[in-house]
């Protein structure tokens, strides 16, 4: 069934053209940033060549593409995530959902993965563009992996919360007004985090995904992520199995 849900949320997805003005503008703006990255690499090239263990071109352009993939993608998912038991809600299909002999946890994780696999594509998109530098140039493979990965359990901690956030209300535009107010949140916590060495530094979301940006692989950040997904999952199934309890 999990497999039947995640078919349905990319049909509906892909149908709508939302989502593929959504992918124009996101290749759009990632492709311009790439170029300027590029375009000053290239201006600074001879410079590096005479310091010894100078940035690359994974550090000087790939890197600054991924922080800011993170950002633009804190903005876009409480907007693709927004629908996903909202508009389920608003146009009373959610009673039926819930009320059919699948299992909540298979209707939850199937919205989330059906998300999800939209958002790798996003992703992917980005990866494709880093490994076009491979033409003329040496990439870090390690660094691209780590901030591969970074931005993938990032995005996931995004989407988990809107999905969460999409389950309290009718309304697709308070599910994301709603989740963007949180995420925008975590943002503060982030650039509160960066002057302080307190306990907030690590409930910081992006602070971690900094640490894979860097190109550190930190365990911690990784299972921070996780208990992130895990928890607002939980939260989503226990929602929905209330209101299946409670008619």
């Amino acid at each position: 069934m999990v497999v039947t849900i995640i078919r349905k949320e990319l049909s509906m997805l892909f149908i709508s053209p939302l989502a593929w003005i959504m992918l124009a503008l996101i290749q759009l703006v990632f492709a311009g940033f790439f170029l300027v990255r590029l375009d000053a690499f290239l201006e600074i090239q001879s410079q590096l060549l005479q310091v010894i263990n100078s940035p690359g071109i994974t550090e000087v352009i790939i890197s600054p593409v991924f922080a800011l993939a993170a950002i633009v993608l804190l903005m876009l998912t409480p907007i693709l995530s927004m629908r996903l038991l909202a508009e389920e809600r608003r146009n009373r299909t959610l009673t039926l959902l819930i009320s059919s002999p699948v299992s909540i946890t298979d209707i939850v994780l199937g919205k989330f993965l059906g998300l999800m696999i939209f958002l790798a594509v996003v992703v992917m998109l980005i990866v494709t563009l880093s490994i076009s530098l491979r033409i003329g140039g040496v990439l870090d493979l390690g660094l691209l992996l780590s901030n591969t990965l970074g931005l993938f359990l990032v995005t996931a901690c995004f989407s988990a919360l809107g999905l969460y956030v999409s389950s309290l209300t009718a309304q697709p535009a308070i599910a994301a007004i709603g989740s963007l107010g949180v995420l925008l949140g975590l943002w503060v916590i982030d650039l509160v985090a960066s002057e302080t060495e307190g306990w907030i530094h690590y409930i910081s979301l992006l602070k971690h995904f900094r640490y894979f940006n860097q190109g550190l692989i930190d365990t911690l950040s990784i299972a921070y992520c996780v208990l992130f997904i895990v928890t607002f999952l939980v939260l989503t199934i226990r929602r929905l199995n209330g209101e299946r309890l409670h008619g």
